[in-house]
């Protein structure tokens, strides 16, 4: 029997979409305002699953109280209150666009999570944007 458990949380970031090997034209075009100079934020809703067998000893598939504490100090110390593109060093050639973001996510984590429980990360940017990745 498999379950998955979740655990959700928040941060806020800013970050810019831009590539320095393009054209201010071909930035804009690609990236519109989300290629601001100044940057823009996002206060992010990420939620954090993890599936696997139930311990037959405790009643868990991972202690949540424990799934909290990684995230918050694996991506919440990380990333809240960030300038994603010149705070976070995982972002100092990466486009800290959703997509990349929620894969920097997973990879902080993973090496946290028994090998034998699969992880998701759903990252929402905003209410109707979001991500997932699994691996």
């Amino acid at each position: 029997m498999s379950v998955k458990v979740s655990r959700k949380a928040s941060f806020n970031a800013a970050h810019r979409l831009h590539r320095p090997d393009w054209s201010d034209e071909r930035n804009q075009e690609v990236f519109g305002k989300c290629n601001n100079p100044r940057f823009h934020g996002h206060n992010y809703d990420l939620i954090v699953s993890v599936t696997g067998e139930i311990d037959q000893e405790t009643g868990f598939v991972m202690d949540l109280k424990v799934l909290k504490e990684l995230i918050h100090e694996q991506i919440i110390e990380a990333l809240d209150h960030k300038n994603l593109n010149t705070d976070v060093p995982e972002f100092k050639g990466l486009n800290p666009t959703a997509e990349n973001i929620a894969v920097v996510i997973w990879n902080k984590l993973r090496p946290h999570i028994d090998a034998e429980r699969e992880l998701e990360v759903v990252l929402y940017e905003t209410p109707r944007n979001f991500v997932t990745y699994s691996g």
